[in-house]
């Protein structure tokens, strides 16, 4: 209803708006910072009024749309974000004339692949969120700069992660998969950031029950001496108690091969059909315990599929905890225990 402010967008880039009313088409747009063509900016901004108009924007929670766009790539991948600063909501309780301004970012990249690191531009936006000052000199000193870096610092982890690491990538899916504790030395902030982030992409949480996840990494912590140990002094990291196993050394490859692309999205995509196989695997061999429990011939089932699916390791840890407090189902993974130490 008054002229508020924006901010950014741009083709790897950054581009916000104002709106005071998202469900009316009594608002104003206006740019704060861009690096987009103008003609290209103009387009945009009449697409993000379209989705306000309509009501579509949610605060705090980013869409992806593919976006036609006057700059050669034609149709372009467009991951928007509604958001107030975080000052003024906490003003706007307190008082509540107060006219609190609301800035759209939008990033472009080649397609709509963003949409796989929805989550990771979610993240990056909240802390953007809550660092906000959009005082003329902190947008040339912080907000510019931050939202610039938008691809490197939400995008590319996975891939400079699959970069560093190589064939020694399998021990890091395998810490992922089993929720063992790692511990990062002698590695720079970026390094060290990244693979915490590889790591908590890569693991099965919201995947697996949340009970599970917890007593896993309870007993996973507990076996200290499998801590897995990662030096960074070198040119390549050397990794202290790392374990791995056929099921982690195969998608290992998978992610060496498509680094020769060097397309972050593709790493991601990867990474996505590792933990769907890891999770298929868990649901085949729960169903096996099911049948084992009253049928000898589907515990030996049981058996050859922990054998051959090249993960029985931690496959079994994971049904270990999760049957803990069913009795016949203990009693199968305990049989299978033995076999698979024999």
């Amino acid at each position: 209803r008054s002229s508020q402010q924006g901010a950014d967008g741009g083709d790897g880039s950054p581009s916000s708006a104002a709106a005071e009313t998202p469900s009316s088409e009594d608002f104003s747009l206006s740019l704060l910072d861009t690096n987009l063509p103008a003609e290209a900016e103009t387009e945009l901004r009449s697409f993000i009024a379209k989705r306000l108009t309509k009501g579509a924007l949610f605060e705090g929670m980013g869409n992806v749309a593919s976006v036609g766009l006057s700059i050669p790539e034609y149709k372009v991948g467009c991951y928007y974000c509604r958001f107030q600063q975080e000052n003024f909501l906490e003003m706007a309780t307190l008082e509540s004339d107060i006219n609190a301004p609301e800035y759209v970012v939008c990033f472009l990249g080649g397609s709509e692949k963003e949409d796989t690191f929805r989550l990771e531009l979610d993240k990056y936006i909240q802390s953007l969120k809550i660092n906000l000052d959009l005082e003329q000199k902190s947008l040339e000193t912080c907000v510019s700069p931050y939202l610039r870096s938008w691809f490197e610092n939400a995008i590319c982890p996975i891939q400079r992660v699959v970069q560093l690491f190589q064939e020694k990538l399998a021990f890091l899916l395998h810490a992922a998969l089993s929720y063992t504790p790692v511990e990062v030395k002698n590695a720079d902030e970026r390094t060290e950031k990244d693979i915490s982030r590889f790591l908590a992409a890569a693991s099965l949480q919201g995947l697996v029950q949340e009970g599970t996840m917890t007593s896993l990494c309870i007993a996973m912590t507990e076996e200290q001496h499998k801590s897995i140990i990662i030096d960074c002094s070198g040119p390549q990291p050397q990794l202290h108690n790392a374990g791995s196993n056929r099921f982690c050394e195969d998608w290992m490859h998978a992610f060496v091969n498509g680094a020769e692309g060097g397309n972050p999205f593709l790493f991601r995509q990867i990474l996505e059909n590792f933990k769907l196989k890891a999770i298929q695997d868990i649901n085949n061999l729960k169903r096996f315990i099911r049948q084992a429990e009253m049928n000898h011939y589907a515990l030996f089932k049981c058996y050859m599929f922990l054998k051959n699916c090249g993960s029985g390791d931690i496959l079994l840890k994971i049904v270990k905890v999760e049957h803990a407090e069913m009795p016949e189902a203990r009693n199968v993974v305990t049989v299978l225990e033995e076999f698979m130490r024999e």
